[in-house]
């Protein structure tokens, strides 16, 4: 920053993101921002020209697998093994106080 980080303007940016500071706070998080700004200002000043834009540090590839059909359940089968069942459908309990 090229002017020193400000109480004043701690305050105000924690009552535009509605943050009650009291001003221990206040003072507090002036110092931690400054330390915060200062090594963002020391980034700034790294010659990165030479450094490639990536997205990882490492190279990753997906491993996907080919998308194949399969053998399949079928769903009278599945729904022998359900505890309750109605019209061909899972039957659950209610959970919202609802009446079943």
């Amino acid at each position: 920053m090229n002017q020193p980080l400000s109480q004043d303007l701690v305050a105000h940016m924690a009552s535009l993101a509605r943050i009650d500071l009291s001003q221990e706070e206040i003072a507090h998080f002036t110092k931690h921002l400054e330390k915060i700004f200062d090594h963002v200002s020391q980034l700034d000043g790294l010659d990165l020209d030479s450094v490639e834009a990536m997205s990882h540090p490492y190279p990753l590839s997906n491993v996907l697998r080919d998308d194949v059909v399969g053998p399949t359940v079928e769903p009278l089968e599945v729904l022998d093994q359900a505890p309750d069942v109605a019209d061909g459908q899972f039957r659950v309990p209610p959970i919202l106080g609802g009446s079943s």
